[in-house]
């Protein structure tokens, strides 16, 4: 088994550490550890911006083994929203992307929505959706609730 494979199973203690999983593997575009953060379920999905419904771990593999020959994914999650249950969890990201282009660096905001189960190997995504998003949406902006008593 690969080093960076086992790694990720072992941390699978949380959904927030699958995540971090995820992110340093499209970081060092380490493929092998990218992977380990997915369930190994036909049923999985992930959308990339602009991109086509991918099912399944073969048409992940592929997509992001295309991503990795252009380089390394430089993302990283500034505001996380927490949805978790006892065998699910929900995260709504907003991930500050920067990506090298013929004229120079580029910054751009990507909304995420990342979705874990709790597996016997631990927490494992099922599903990654990514749509563009803006420079505000990357501030952490607080709705104030109200009070009700």
């Amino acid at each position: 088994m690969p080093r960076s494979t086992s790694r990720a199973a072992t941390l699978g203690g949380s959904s927030d550490e699958t995540e971090s999983a995820f992110y340093e593997a499209l970081q060092r575009g380490d493929i092998e550890l990218l992977m380990s953060c997915w369930a190994e379920d036909d049923d999985i999905v992930c959308v990339h911006p602009g991109g086509p419904r991918l099912l399944g771990p073969g048409a992940i593999r592929a997509a992001f083994e295309a991503m990795f020959a252009n380089g390394t994914v430089r993302a990283r999650p500034v505001q996380v929203h927490r949805v978790v249950a006892l065998t699910a969890a929900v995260h709504s990201v907003a991930e500050q992307v920067e990506v090298m282009l013929p004229d120079g660096l580029h910054q751009a905001v990507v909304l995420a929505t990342n979705v874990y189960h709790k597996t016997p190997e631990g927490w494992r995504m099922v599903a990654h959706h990514a749509s563009p998003g803006t420079e505000p949406d990357a501030q952490v902006v607080q709705a104030q609730r109200p009070v009700l008593h």
